[in-house]
């Protein structure tokens, strides 16, 4: 079961493009605010209409421009899971997960009716909202109210589920446990989940793969392993978590000068397209005096500018002394009795060649 989406449509200050497919995993998109994800699941959805493309469910046509094909959104079997879960304040759980049901008003039969509250009966199991059927939104948490969402959405057996910052509105203590929860939800449901997040740490936790979204472009899509080890971009190593990036110019095939840190850097394969280099923070290695081999390489002996205490570590930025007052500070980040074990006024750091992010 493939979803194939390949549309565009003019944004205010973009052009959202976006071509893609997933078929039964987790793709995550990631993105800034405003870079199009939401945009990309309403399209899907039929809530927006693309301007040119196509969009293909399991081998039905949801949307072709050239075909003049655009199903209703009750028409494309697509689940989705809005920001702040749409739930009805006035209805119970039960009147909520029953609104879902699709097509009730057309069969009023008794066996109709009794297949569905079968339904909705077996959906409070799976979704664990048995004995709170009877009570309204208000009375209960933010993760049975994104349980009871979900209910609503899966009583109908969607062929594909679209996730629209499903933690954003749930206090950070609680994410955790319900990140758990919706994961193991997502694994049984068995068919194409597509979910948007500006948050690198989610994404990577409840994704297969991940697909990273700037001004409406997909710039990479990989694994989440291939595309933290390899985010291709600048904005892609950003989205991911790295801090330390500069402005680079070319030395020879595989030496890159770093403008912003004041170093020349030996990296570990030839130097093509290439503007900027990254390192993320835990990759950055402090040596001991006298170490040798592959470590050797890169090394550099850096003044500490400043020591940031974090609840359980510390960041310390560091400057190459070769470098010069000028240059921008690098960032290593270490455990915190890591940092005071070795604590000092300078440091003998290594930059790993294969560590290093070769950026456009």
């Amino acid at each position: 079961m493939a979803l194939i989406v390949d549309i565009e449509k003019k944004l205010s200050g973009f052009s959202l493009k976006v071509n893609m497919t997933t078929d039964c995993e987790i793709l995550a998109v990631l993105g800034a605010s405003g870079s199009g994800k939401s945009m990309t699941l309403k399209c899907i959805a039929g809530i927006e209409k693309p301007d040119h493309g196509h969009i293909e469910l399991d081998g039905t046509v949801l949307f072709d421009s050239e075909k003049k094909i655009s199903l209703t959104p009750q028409d494309r079997r697509v689940g989705y899971l809005f920001q702040q879960y749409a739930l009805f304040p006035n209805m119970t759980v039960r009147k909520n997960i029953a609104c879902g049901i699709r097509n009730t008003k057309y069969d009023r039969s008794s066996a109709k009716k009794a297949d569905n509250e079968k339904r909705i009966e077996d959906i409070l199991h799976t979704m664990h909202l048995e004995g709170l059927e009877d009570k309204y939104p208000s009375q209960i948490s933010g993760g049975e109210q994104q349980r009871t969402a979900l209910a609503r959405i899966l009583v109908n057996d969607p062929e594909v589920l679209l996730l629209d910052e499903p933690f954003s509105a749930l206090d950070t203590h609680l994410r955790f446990r319900l990140e758990r929860e919706l994961r193991e939800t997502l694994r049984q449901f068995g068919k194409p989940v597509l979910l948007v997040s500006h948050d690198r740490d989610e994404v990577y936790r409840m994704a297969d793969r991940i697909a990273v979204i700037k001004e409406g472009s997909i710039e990479a899509v990989g694994t989440k392993q291939e595309v933290f080890a390899d985010p291709r971009t600048v904005d892609g190593a950003r989205l991911t978590g790295c801090k330390n990036i500069s402005q680079i110019r070319e030395e020879g095939y595989n030496r890159i000068f770093a403008e912003d840190w004041g170093v020349s850097l030996i990296v570990d394969r030839q130097i093509e397209g290439i503007h900027y280099a990254g390192i993320r923070m835990h990759d950055l290695r402090i040596l001991s005096p006298g170490m040798t081999g592959t470590e050797a390489e890169n090394r550099f002996v850096c003044i500490v500018d400043e020591e940031i205490e974090n609840p359980f570590s510390y960041t310390i930025m560091i400057r190459p002394r070769e470098a010069g007052p000028e240059c921008t500070p690098i960032g290593i980040e270490l455990d915190k009795k890591a940092w005071q074990d070795i604590k000092k006024d300078e440091l003998t750091v290594c930059f790993p060649p294969e560590k290093i992010l070769l950026l456009r």
